[in-house]
């Protein structure tokens, strides 16, 4: 029996490496596209790969990038996939504002090189391909919540405004050509792989640096803004239940529970039984030029035709965070103290 297959953009990155997870569970080949450079970023995903040249590799890497259609077209000609999720992006907002050309580039072009080697792929095949495309609640930005599909994009970053260029362009592709193509439009999701730069994992990393004398002080910016935080693992389930219904269509996904910037350095602060007063610093280079003050989704739709559920709640995303980061800090600490002793 055929196994499905499947191509993932950005599958380094904290979903690429849930989803490709996800997926090999399921039985798929999963094929993903990685950029070139002098090193390799494939931290999150190395417990999955195994030699290609094994004829039973569940997980096979090629070279390629967003901002290069001529390599898109070339990986799709070469893996031929039935399902394809494009997860790749320059995907920190803040950063967005000293990048948004890149940002840009990336977010809203490459969606469409992207869907645009997928319609040249299907006119010369004719194999049926299914997509998914990241969409943010970043789109949303100073609509009220909560947000749903019908809620008004209202972009408050070069990173927004791009995906929602990409996410139109989508619904134009699948309107125009037929394509089932779908939007996912996931709220803030977190796990101990994020990004050590993102804010959740940001205070995660250094409430256990702190907790073991590692580093003094945390430096964050708006305490007040407010977001719907999600576990990254139950937000890739709802990829793939997206593009395995029988007609596609745009999701909003999100545990419907907002709070605050503050909230979860509490919270996290007291996992490890310290005041987060006496450590926390508000630094206003941290600040966007717009911020999105609210985030809270309305995942109904999702959750009555999909029939997803979030399984992990706020209060076990920060313990969990906390307790992978408390193993890390613990290895910094001994590494410090054997440099120390030399």
């Amino acid at each position: 029996m055929t196994r499905p297959v499947a191509l993932v953009t950005g599958i380094t990155g904290q979903d690429g490496s849930y989803l490709a997870e996800f997926l090999i569970n399921k039985g798929y080949v999963v094929h993903g596209v990685i950029r070139r450079s002098s090193t390799f970023n494939t931290t999150r995903i190395d417990h999955l790969f195994r030699d290609p040249h094994e004829e039973d590799a569940d997980l096979v890497l090629h070279f390629g990038d967003l901002t290069d259609g001529s390599s898109l077209r070339r990986i799709l000609d070469v893996v031929q996939p039935d399902e394809i999720y494009n997860l790749g992006a320059q995907s920190h907002v803040r950063v967005s504002f000293d990048m948004p050309e890149y940002t840009v580039d990336t977010v809203g072009m490459g969606t469409l090189r992207l869907l645009e080697a997928i319609r040249e792929m299907i006119d010369r095949t004719g194999k049926p391909v299914r997509l998914y495309q990241a969409s943010s609640s970043e789109i949303f930005g100073s609509s009220k919540p909560p947000q749903s599909e019908t809620s008004a994009f209202l972009p408050r970053s070069p990173y927004a405004c791009a995906k929602v260029y990409a996410y139109y362009q989508v619904a134009n592709y699948r309107e125009a050509y037929g394509l089932y193509a779908c939007n996912g439009i996931l709220f803030n999701h977190e796990s101990p792989r994020r990004g050590e730069t993102f804010v959740t994992r940001k205070i995660t990393r250094a409430a256990t640096r702190i907790k073991l004398g590692l580093q003094k002080v945390l430096y964050l910016g708006n305490l007040a803004a407010r977001r719907d935080w999600g576990y990254a693992g139950d937000y890739v389930e709802a990829m793939w239940l997206m593009l395995n219904q029988a007609t596609p269509a745009d999701y909003v996904i999100a545990t419907g529970e907002s709070h605050s910037v503050q909230e979860f350095v509490e919270e996290v602060f007291g996992l490890v039984d310290l005041d987060w007063r006496e450590w926390v610093r508000v630094d206003p280079r941290y600040f966007r030029p717009t911020e999105v003050e609210d985030l809270r989704g309305d995942s109904t739709k999702a959750r009555s035709m999909l029939g997803w559920t979030p399984r992990v709640g706020f209060r076990e995303l920060a313990r969990m965070m906390v307790d992978s980061d408390m193993i890390l800090a613990k290895q910094e600490q001994v590494v410090a103290s054997d440099l120390n002793h030399r």
